[in-house]
């Protein structure tokens, strides 16, 4: 597929437009991960986090074929990121200002990292499609779609601020996500026949968002009256 040709700007295109459909739960993961970080490490917080982001999505497309045809790997995807969305809605320690702010800046990198990684399983599938085999047209397409990214993260994190009830929200969709994940696996399919997966999708995906709900719920309470336990009599 040749820079001059029609069909390479009009595959661009539909990469492009498939980041930004794609991209709003890398943008709640971001915006999640980077809300506790100082004023100062946000910005930078949300651009390494985007950038991140497109790369694991360059890497993994390179890999994706291999990786999907594996029995049990949706599963195990699915349960890292309902540890992912559980872990960002418990309350912050704390002692936590002892914690140098790098430290917490790359903690919130690192968790961008996993969890798009998780995430980008059917992102890159569909990205893989559209460019067949051409890495300028993937490439290009997804750095290009960093800024989309940022804006996201940007706008999500300025309502978190304000609404801190739409980080349960947040968690809520990486449930979802996670319940989808589940059902979808190679094993799942076979053992349930796609068509009953596809009558129960929608209902996997409401209980991974219960499930995500509930543990992070508990977890709080557990939290919050281990923390207020020294100070009671």
């Amino acid at each position: 597929m040749d820079y001059l040709e029609p069909l390479f700007w009009l595959a661009l295109l539909k990469i492009i437009w498939i980041n930004v459909l794609l991209s709003g739960d890398n943008a709640v993961v971001i915006a999640m991960a980077c809300r506790s970080l100082p004023d100062k490490m946000r910005r930078t917080g949300m651009i390494l986090g985007a950038a991140v982001a497109v790369g694991m999505r360059i890497v993994f497309t390179a890999i994706i074929a291999v990786l999907l045809g594996l029995p049990w790997l949706r599963i195990v995807g699915a349960l890292a990121l309902m540890y992912i969305a559980v872990d960002l809605v418990l309350p912050e320690e704390g002692e936590e200002s002892g914690v140098a702010g790098h430290d917490n800046l790359w903690r919130a990198v690192g968790t961008i990292a996993v969890a798009d990684l998780v995430m980008s399983l059917d992102n890159v599938v569909a990205i893989a499609a559209v460019a067949d085999g051409n890495w300028t047209l993937i490439i290009i397409g997804l750095v290009i779609s960093i800024p989309m990214i940022i804006a996201g993260a940007a706008l999500i994190m300025g309502l978190l601020a304000r609404f801190p009830f739409l980080v349960w929200a947040g968690a809520a969709l990486l449930g979802w996500v996670a319940g989808e994940m589940f059902v979808s696996d190679i094993k799942v399919l076979d053992y349930f026949g796609e068509a009953m997966v596809h009558h129960y999708e929608y209902a996997a995906a409401a209980a991974g968002a219960v499930i995500v709900l509930g543990t992070g719920w508990a977890l709080s309470r557990l939290k919050g009256s281990h923390a207020a336990g020294p100070h009671g009599t």
